[in-house]
């Protein structure tokens, strides 16, 4: 995969498909490395796709290890990246973490984003946080993977079917011991835990779709609900899933592609 050196960060990245730019920025722990990726969705066959590891993960490195970002600088890195390959203007698709750090590019970016979709996502502050994934990557590593689970659908605690299926997929995920991620998903997780858009969000004017999953326990629904009503005009369509609803409710992408391409 290529990369770029923005000074300060070293961004690993991907780009696939044609039609019109669209940056996806990814959620906690993410690594394109893993397959399938966000890369393998329905999106590459409607957009050229641009998508990334965060500083700290991946193959994506902080020229200084020891620092903190913000969340601000998760979306500085993502602008800046944009500016590399030359798109000035383009739709944007956050999800989980990475709609935390999209809320942040929209309201840093200006017109250059023309179509916002927030997926699983939360606003903090008086809109409500998500779940806090700082507290549950301390624990032990099964604890941790059966919280997860939990978080990720909230019906996996009456369905032991359901529960056991997303303890597998979460392990093949990456849920493994990592420890060359390890600081980085950790300096993720601190600036995560900071994430609050709340009281600026009303000041967005690009067209958005807040899409949600019923049973999601990381980004409930009460969230998006309040995410949805704080951006102005903003749309809000709720399916049936957890937490990664796209990849259960076969409605899920046709619609967030559907919203994307509209003129």
């Amino acid at each position: 995969m290529p990369t770029a050196d923005l000074g300060d960060v070293t961004l690993q990245y991907e780009m696939v498909g044609q039609g019109a730019p669209l940056l996806v920025v990814n959620g906690t722990g993410s690594d394109l490395r893993r397959k399938p990726s966000i890369l393998d969705s329905p999106l590459a066959q409607q957009f050229t796709v641009l998508a990334y590891d965060h500083r700290g993960l991946g193959r994506s490195r902080p020229a200084d290890p020891t620092h903190q970002p913000t969340m601000a600088d998760f979306a500085r890195d993502a602008l800046r990246l944009c500016d590399r390959v030359g798109w000035k203007h383009l739709l944007l698709l956050g999800i989980s973490f990475g709609g935390m750090v999209a809320q942040e590019i929209a309201l840093a970016g200006g017109d250059r984003i023309r179509r916002l979709v927030l997926a699983s996502t939360s606003p903090g502050g008086a809109g409500r946080a998500s779940a806090p994934l700082h507290k549950v990557y301390r624990l032990a590593l099964a604890e941790r993977v059966a919280r997860l689970a939990s978080y990720t659908d909230l019906r996996a605690s009456t369905n032991r079917e359901l529960r056991e299926r997303l303890i597998r997929s979460i392990l093949r995920g990456g849920e493994s011991e990592d420890p060359a991620a390890a600081p980085g998903l950790h300096k993720q997780l601190e600036a995560r835990r900071h994430h609050d858009t709340w009281e600026r969000l009303p000041s967005l004017r690009v067209p958005t779709l807040v899409a949600a999953g019923r049973h999601d326990g990381i980004a409930p629904l009460a969230n998006a609900e309040a995410l949805a009503s704080r951006i102005p005009g903003a749309r809000l369509r709720v399916f049936e899933g957890g937490h990664v609803f796209m990849l259960e409710d076969r409605a899920a992408w046709p619609a967030m592609i559907a919203f994307l391409k509209e003129t």
